[in-house]
């Protein structure tokens, strides 16, 4: 059985109308073209719907029958339009992504209401793994975005890379917060929170005290910078971390105007990346928001530089 839309529609305006010249005019078809179509109809369905009587359509049971499917059938495509229309329009649509702990907290989900804020059906999962799970979850195609610190290139993941400056945090009140531009000299053995031995910029900051002849005085370790940022507003240290848990805290977070944040030389790094899946298509609705990501990290970098004098 090949039954068209077109078909369906016109056989509907017919059963509501109860006339072939005003379900014609409803169509936008003319009265023979609507009666060759029902005819057609009926020959496809193998059984009449209408008893012609003295120039009358009277509605066969088969029809009536016929017509609940009809309406089921054109109400169902007619909700499929609409949510094509919203998908396209970029209003509905599924993100699942995968965030490293430092944008987990504030930053990601900052960014992610801004992005649905008018978009009340779209559908979101988040998880937070660490930087070598998620490029394991892209890779695989379990995630459609990754955010992560930048990994090594691989034929599975298509990825946009940013190189971030990490940033020294002080209590505003310290006597180091006057200075506009903290050293490994500014720091010499002074209590320090740095992250584990392994961590890249562990390395470029150990690095940086050897180069100068400054001891780097490891008087706290973390896995993530986060946690740290307290410590700081105690006293306890200070910190050359990550733009983005700098950023968080005293941007998006509440309370943290008693730290101040400084420039550090020689430059230390933090290089992060937005990961999608190589061997499949990116939705439409993916590409926005990784797009829309990658504006809020230039976003990001901007308001410090302008902030910090960075």
């Amino acid at each position: 059985m090949n039954l068209s839309i077109r078909q369906m529609t016109t056989f509907r305006e017919v059963m509501r109308s109860g006339s072939i010249s005003k379900a014609a005019e409803a169509v936008g078809r003319t009265q023979p073209a609507v009666s060759i179509m029902i005819s057609a109809l009926e020959q496809e369905l193998g059984f009449p719907l209408f008893l012609r009587e003295n120039g009358k359509l009277s509605p066969t049971p088969e029809a009536r029958y016929f017509l609940e499917e009809t309406e089921a059938i054109l109400a169902r495509l007619d909700r499929t339009k609409e949510t094509l229309g919203r998908i396209g329009s970029l209003e509905k649509g599924k993100l699942r992504i995968a965030c490293f702990p430092a944008a987990s907290g504030s930053f990601l989900p900052s960014v992610l209401t801004s992005f649905v804020k008018n978009r009340p059906e779209v559908e979101l999962a988040l998880i937070m793994r660490s930087s070598v799970v998620i490029e394991d979850l892209i890779a695989s195609q379990q995630f459609d975005i990754g955010f992560s610190e930048t990994p090594v290139p691989r034929a599975s993941i298509r990825q946009t890379d940013f190189d971030l400056d990490c940033v020294c945090v002080m209590r505003a009140d310290d006597p180091l917060a006057d200075l506009p531009l903290i050293t490994p000299a500014d720091l010499h053995d002074k209590p320090m929170g740095i992250l584990f031995d392994e961590h890249t910029t562990k390395v470029q900051l150990e690095a940086a005290f050897v180069a100068a002849g400054m001891r780097l005085n490891k008087r706290l370790e973390l896995r993530t910078f986060f946690p740290g940022m307290h410590f700081v507003s105690e006293g306890f240290c200070y910190m050359v971390c990550d733009m983005i848990t700098a950023y968080s805290h005293l941007r998006l977070g509440a309370g943290a105007s008693d730290l101040v944040l400084r420039p550090f030389r020689p430059r230390v790094s933090s290089a992060i990346s937005i990961l999608t899946p190589a061997y499949v298509s990116q939705a439409r609705f993916t590409r926005e928001f990784a797009s829309f990501l990658a504006d809020s990290i230039r976003d990001m970098q901007a308001y410090v530089t302008a902030e910090w004098d960075i």
